[in-house]
C-alpha cells in the first residue's frame, strides 16, 4: 500500500505558518509544499538574501501564494527576540511554528550569547522563538508546534552538570544531546498546554536519513582544514549512496503539521528499516526522552537560560 504523500495535505488557505530554516533543504520543502496547499508561509531564515530566493522558488511552484521573509538568527537571542517582535506586529494568529532549523555536528563553536552551539541553535533558540510566539499561537484556532528532532536523539544524554560542554567537547555525543532535547521540549510543551486546558498541540518529527546540506556544513564550520574536508565529502558519499530524497525526508515534518486527527506529542518519523527512510508513520524513541523529571529540569534551565518564560502556561 502507498504511504502518505504530500497530495493529502488538507487544504491550508485560512492558516498562517512559520518554518524555521527555510531557504534550503528540508525547511524550504515543507514551506513550499504548506503554500502549496494554500498556507500563508513566513520564511525565518538568517541569511534574508537567500530567504527571499526561496519566496521566489516557492511562488514559482506555487503561484499566487503569500511568501513573507523575515530574519531570524537562532544563535543571536536579539535576533530570537527581534523575529518574534515582527511576526507579532503583522499577525495576530499563528496556526503554525515549524522548528526545523539546526547545525549538525560541527567542531566546538559558541553562539552570540555563549552557548555551545548545538544546543544553543537547536534547543534554546527554538524554546525562545516559541515562547515569544505562544500568545500568537494561542490565539489561533487548533494551533500546533512541529520540532524537528532526530534518529541521533537516541545517542543523546542530557548533561546537565556539564550543558555547554566547557569540560569537554565531542560532536555527535552533543549534537544527540540537543535533538533530545527536541523531544524533551517537544512532550513537556504538550503536557503544560494539556494541564492549562489549550488546545495547542506540541508534536515532534524527524527525516530519516535525508540527503540535505545539513550533513555536509556541520563539518566545514569553524577552522577547517583537511579533516573537515574528508568528513566533509565522506557525508556527501553518504547522501549520494544511502540516503533518501530530501522531498521524502520532508514529509515527517509535513504530516505532523496537518494531518487532522493526529494528538499531541505525537513523533513522526519514516517506516522503514532504522527509520532511515520510507513513508510517515508514528515512531518511538528512546526511555530518554520521555523522562519527565529531564524534560522538566531543562525546561527550568532554558527558561533561565533564554530569559523567556511561557507565562500563558
Amino acid at each position: 500500500m502507498a504511504g502518505w504523500t504530500t497530495t493529502q495535505i488538507p487544504p491550508q488557505g485560512d492558516r498562517t505558518v512559520l518554518v524555521t530554516g527555510a531557504n534550503s533543504g528540508l525547511g524550504l520543502i515543507t514551506a513550499r509544499e504548506l503554500a502549496r496547499a494554500g498556507a500563508r508561509v513566513i520564511v525565518a531564515v538568517r541569511d534574508t538574501s537567500r530567504g527571499v530566493e526561496a519566496a521566489g522558488e516557492i511562488r514559482r511552484v506555487a503561484p499566487g501564494a503569500v511568501v513573507e521573509v523575515e530574519r531570524l538568527d537562532l544563535g543571536d537571542l536579539a535576533s530570537v527576540r527581534a523575529c518574534a517582535e515582527a511576526v507579532s506586529e503583522r499577525h495576530e494568529r499563528l496556526h503554525l511554528l515549524v522548528n526545523n532549523a539546526g547545525v549538525m555536528a560541527p567542531p566546538r563553536r559558541e553562539t552570540v550569547d555563549g552557548f555551545e552551539l548545538q544546543l544553543g541553535t537547536n534547543h534554546l533558540g527554538h524554546f525562545a522563538l516559541t515562547g515569544l510566539l505562544l500568545d500568537r499561537l494561542l490565539g489561533a484556532s487548533e494551533p500546533r508546534v512541529v520540532t524537528v528532532s532526530s534518529a541521533a536523539h537516541r545517542m543523546g544524554k542530557m548533561d546537565f552538570d556539564d550543558l555547554q560542554a566547557q569540560r569537554g567537547y565531542s560532536a555527535w555525543p552533543r549534537y544527540g544531546q540537543s535533538k533530545l532535547a527536541n523531544l524533551l521540549f517537544c512532550f513537556e510543551l504538550q503536557r503544560r498546554a494539556a494541564a492549562a486546558g489549550v488546545t495547542l498541540r506540541s508534536m515532534a518529527a524527524h527525516p530519516g536519513y535525508a540527503a540535505t546540506n545539513l550533513q555536509t556544513s556541520g563539518p566545514l564550520l569553524g577552522s577547517g582544514g583537511p579533516i573537515a574536508l574528508v568528513k566533509g565529502l565522506a557525508m556527501r558519499a553518504g547522501n549520494l549512496v544511502a540516503a533518501q530524497s530530501a522531498e521524502k525526508g520532508a514529509l515527517p515534518t509535513l504530516y505532523a503539521a496537518t494531518v487532522p486527527d493526529l494528538p499531541g506529542a505525537a513523533y513522526i518519523g519514516p517506516d522503514g528499516r532504522g527509520e532511515m527512510r520510507g513513508s510517515p508513520t508514528p515512531v518511538g524513541t528512546s526511555d530518554a526522552a520521555l523522562d519527565e523529571e529531564s524534560a522538566r529540569r531543562l525546561w527550568q534551565v532554558s527558561e533561565e537560560l533564554t530569559g523567556v518564560a511561557y507565562e500563558a502556561l
